[in-house]
């Protein structure tokens, strides 16, 4: 016999114990595969392994995830930001056709609307819109254009953008001798904002019309930055208002452009409007009622004092 044969066989039995009892206390089955309890491979592990995933479990949830990223940004837009596409060449060069702002709907809330601020406002009923639009007419386009104005993507139908030039109680009227737009009797250098042709490099007049107006209680005298081609103020005297805009029709102030990329800035309020002067003395005092009481509470606190002085000396 071969060392190869030897080497092959199984070893034989010892007496008294079967090949049962062999498989059982480990070694070898007949196919060769290891034996330490009665579990098959396919068995071993699959505890371990986690549950795969269903395939189509991820097209199941997308609808939902878009429904929630939807009415998010529907509470953010009724509420804190809202993004709005700018429709006409109104506002250039500061704003240009195609660009997204982004306009911040609480500010309004902690203080008041101030010159220089470019405002988004609904003019519902009072202003016609500067570019006219067809609109959706079947359920889907409607309820996608309402999507698409949401994000910024379309143009609203009735809102409009300007820069603030008055506020309430403001004497504004054009022009001086210079040609400058003049609020409380100071002038405007409008040249940091109002549009300039990038080829040429003229720059519009401050107005081609004429104007004197009181800015209302509660209203706004705005006016576009390209002041050729803006319909503002200017172009509603004749109506209810002289022009001017109700604060309360403000959706909010337009603080960034934030679309395309390489237009990306912040919409601060221009040196312009930080004229000496220009504010009319509750602008400049805010805190005036205030101070004035405080004045007024001296001498009337010092006179109680000596009267009552007096009265502990006769008793």
């Amino acid at each position: 016999m071969s060392d190869d044969d030897q080497g092959l066989r199984e070893p034989a039995p010892t007496s008294g114990e079967t090949r049962h009892d062999m498989t059982r206390s480990g070694g070898a089955r007949d196919d060769g595969s290891l034996i330490g309890d009665d579990r098959s491979n396919d068995d071993e592990g699959s505890g371990d392994k986690p549950p795969k995933k269903k395939q189509g479990s991820f097209w199941k949830e997308l609808p939902i995830l878009v429904g929630v990223a939807l009415a998010l940004a529907m509470v953010i837009k009724a509420f804190a930001v809202q993004a709005f596409y700018i429709p006409s060449q109104s506002m250039e060069n500061t704003l240009k056709v195609g660009d997204r702002v982004l306009v911040n709907k609480i500010v309004y809330h902690t203080r008041d609307i101030k010159r220089g601020d470019v405002v988004v406002f609904n003019g519902l009923d009072s202003w016609d819109p500067e570019v006219q639009y067809p609109q959706p007419k079947n359920p889907v386009s409607k309820l996608l254009h309402a999507i698409g104005s949401a994000f910024g993507v379309v143009p609203g139908e009735k809102d409009y953008i300007k820069r603030v030039i008055g506020v309430p109680g403001d004497r504004v009227s054009c022009c001086d001798a210079q040609g400058h737009v003049m609020v409380n009797g100071h002038p405007l250098t409008e040249t940091p904002y109002i549009y300039t042709d990038p080829q040429t490099g003229e720059q519009n007049r401050p107005s081609d019309s004429k104007f004197k107006i009181t800015v209302p209680p509660g209203h706004l005298w705005v006016m576009g930055d390209h002041r050729e081609v803006s319909y503002d103020s200017r172009g509603h005297i004749g109506d209810p208002g002289g022009g001017t805009i109700p604060e309360s029709r403000v959706i909010g102030r337009a603080f960034v452009v934030v679309w395309p990329l390489s237009r990306v800035k912040t919409l601060s309020i221009p040196s312009t409007f930080a004229t000496p002067g220009l504010s009319l003395p509750n602008d400049a005092l805010p805190g005036a009622p205030l101070a004035l009481g405080l004045v007024g509470a001296v001498p009337v606190t010092l006179l109680r004092r000596r009267r009552r002085s007096r009265r502990t000396s006769t008793d």
